[in-house]
This record gives C-alpha cells, sequence and structure tokens, in this order.
C-alpha cells in the first residue's frame, strides 16, 4: 500500500493529537484499523503536534534507540519517555532526573543574582571602632545601599561608608556634614554650615570637641564628613574633604545586633 495516507503538516480540518504507542512497536507501513486497537501503556508515549489519522503497519523500535527517521519526518515528535530496562532508567527516573536538573538550574541562578546584587546595588558591613557613636556601635553589622549615588549625589546628614582617602585599602563609616560650596568652620567644636549652626543633636554632650577649624569652602566634587563620636573620629578635619568618587554607598540598615536594628 502506498504512503499518501500519512498525514501532511498543512492537511485541512485535523486536530492534534496524542498517540500512545507500546515500547517495542511503531508505526511505518500498512493499515491498522481500527487504531484504538493499539494497547495503551506507560512504558511510552509521543506527543505529536500533527493531526492523528491510523498509523501504517508497524517496525520493530528498541528502546532507548530513536524513533525511525521516516517516522519522525513525518510526525516530529515534541517528547518521547521510553523505558530502557538495560539501563535501569524509566520514564518516571527520567522525569525525576529532569526535576533535579532544574532544581539545580533554580538554585544557581539564585546565586549568580545574589552575587550582582551584592557587587552592583548593596554591600555588607562591620563597624570597626566607636568613632560614630552613639549612633553605631562597634561591631554593628550594617546594609550599604551602593546604588543611590549612582542615581544621586550625598545630601548633609546621610552616614556613608567610604573609602580612606590617604589609603584607599581601608574603608570608614562616616556623616556627611556639608556638600561642595558649603562653607564650614569650627569654633570651640560647635560645627557652622555657612554661618549656620549644625543642628547635630545626634552628638551628645560628652562626646564633643572643643576644637577650631576653618573656614574653609569645599571644592567642586567633594564633601566634608565627621564622625558623631567628636572626640574620637579621624575624619575630614585631619585628612580633609572626600571626593565623591571615594563614597562607596549609604548605610541604609543595621540589621546587627536585632534588638538595635534600625533604618537610616
Amino acid at each position: 500500500m502506498n504512503d499518501d495516507r500519512l498525514p501532511q503538516p498543512d492537511a485541512p480540518n485535523r486536530m492534534p493529537g496524542i498517540v500512545a504507542v507500546r515500547p517495542d512497536v511503531l508505526p511505518a507501513t500498512g493499515i491498522v484499523d481500527p487504531p484504538a486497537q493499539l494497547p495503551v501503556t506507560d512504558a511510552a508515549f509521543v506527543r505529536s503536534p500533527w493531526p492523528v489519522e491510523p498509523w501504517p503497519a508497524t517496525v520493530k523500535a528498541e528502546p532507548g534507540r530513536a524513533v525511525p527517521d521516516e517516522v519522525s519526518a513525518a510526525y516530529p515528535v515534541a517528547e518521547r519517555l521510553v523505558d530502557d530496562p538495560a539501563s535501569g532508567l524509566t520514564g518516571a527516573w527520567v522525569r525525576m532526573w529532569r526535576e533535579v536538573v532544574s532544581g539545580l538550574q533554580t538554585l544557581v541562578s539564585a546565586a549568580v543574582y545574589a552575587t550582582l546584587i551584592v557587587t552592583f546595588g548593596f554591600q555588607v558591613a562591620r563597624v570597626d571602632g566607636l568613632s560614630m557613636a552613639p549612633t553605631l556601635e562597634d561591631h554593628d553589622r550594617l546594609i550599604v545601599n551602593k546604588l543611590v549615588y549612582e542615581l544621586g549625589d550625598p545630601r548633609p546628614g546621610d552616614i556613608v561608608m567610604l573609602y580612606y582617602p590617604l589609603n584607599p585599602e581601608k574603608m570608614f563609616v562616616k556623616r556627611v556634614i556639608a556638600k561642595e560650596g558649603d562653607t564650614v568652620r569650627i569654633v570651640d567644636g560647635r560645627v557652622y554650615v555657612n554661618d549656620i549652626p549644625l543642628r547635630d543633636d545626634y552628638v551628645p554632650a560628652e562626646f564633643r570637641s572643643h576644637d577650631d577649624w576653618g573656614p574653609q569652602v569645599i571644592q567642586q566634587g567633594y564633601y566634608f564628613v565627621m564622625g558623631d563620636h567628636r572626640n574620637n573620629s579621624s575624619d575630614s578635619r585631619h585628612w580633609g574633604s572626600v571626593p565623591k568618587k571615594y563614597i562607596v554607598g549609604k548605610v541604609k540598615v543595621r540589621w546587627w545586633p536585632l534588638q538595635d536594628a534600625r533604618l537610616f
């Protein structure tokens, strides 16, 4: 019998379907009528996006081997799960293995995204020392937003993480006091910005210094920073203003110790 009964991709008025076949038998030539006589088993199934007609007669297909080329050409197969007694694999095992691989891919993707976020978005830091006391204490853990200053500029009052200008291998946490163009003056420990006393109620009286400094105009692209513990802080009074490119990001969260967690 000729093969003109095989359906073509452009065959009209036919609906896609699912053909169930025995694992050791696949169609090739001739007509089997009716197709419902083919037993349906869970050993193998073929999903085809093409219309279904009565299959031609059968040809042997060894478990785990590809469908014959002439059948694949006429009926492209989207998915094929066949038991393979020689290897011990079954359709269920294949599906389980695929789920494991999918789970591993998800974990790897999550790790990559987390690395990108830490590298380009946020950074975890630890406070060493008391230069920002009482706002930040020794060994506090912080989350620093590294993106915020890519979109805007530091503002007076921001607590920032920065590279130490005299040794960029070190990093400090300080508070921005004045921005470019501002005039800073310190008289007996009292800070003035553009001749206006700085509102620094966050500095306890016992932490205030009694030094004099300035006046000085902050140059373009630089920021004047200080520690909240004025008596115990190395800052712009000692090593000058900080260029914006040295400011890594803004401290947003203290997450440890948990009882002192807060947003800034």
